[in-house]
This record gives C-alpha cells, structure tokens and sequence, in this order.
C-alpha cells in the first residue's frame, strides 16, 4: 500500500478534488512504477490519473456511515505520534 495515500472518506471538511486527484496520482505512480512518465506514455498516465480520481470521488460519495466524521488535525497528530513511536523522533 502507498503510505502517501491517506483515507479520505468520512472526514469534517469533506474530501476536495485536489485530495482525491492526489491520491490517484500517488496510486498511479505506485502501479506504473513512473514518478514521471516519458512524453510517450504521459496520455495514457494523465487519463488513469483522471479515470482513477473520477471513480474514486463517485465511490467516496457514494458511501454512507453512522459514525460521525473524523477530525482531520486529530487523525494527523495521531498519525504522528504513531510514526514517533515506530521510528523514534
């Protein structure tokens, strides 16, 4: 799993675009194994990018739970502390 994708469903302010393009990126870099594609394959790089976030932002709103939503700056500050435990500050 990318470390760099981060959940994005059930959080106060709701996800925006640019997170769920972001993650998209992240995830298409991770399969294609390019941080940058060549000018050869940048179209079909650029279109998974677009494919992946338009479907991953239908399934996002799509979802539904009871659960109230998260705090972004809690879920941060617990992420940090959970990384400081694991790789010392």
């Amino acid at each position: 799993m990318c470390r760099n994708i981060k959940p994005l469903f059930n959080f106060a302010p709701p996800v925006t675009p640019d997170e769920v393009r972001a993650a998209s990126l992240q995830f298409v870099r991770k399969i294609s194994g390019f941080n940058k594609p060549s000018k050869a394959n940048e179209a079909a790089f650029n279109a998974a990018i677009d494919e992946i976030a338009a479907t991953s932002a239908r399934f996002i709103h799509s979802l539904e739970t009871n659960a109230p939503p998260r705090n972004r700056e809690e879920e941060a500050t617990k992420a940090k502390a959970r990384a400081a435990a694991r790789f010392g500050d």
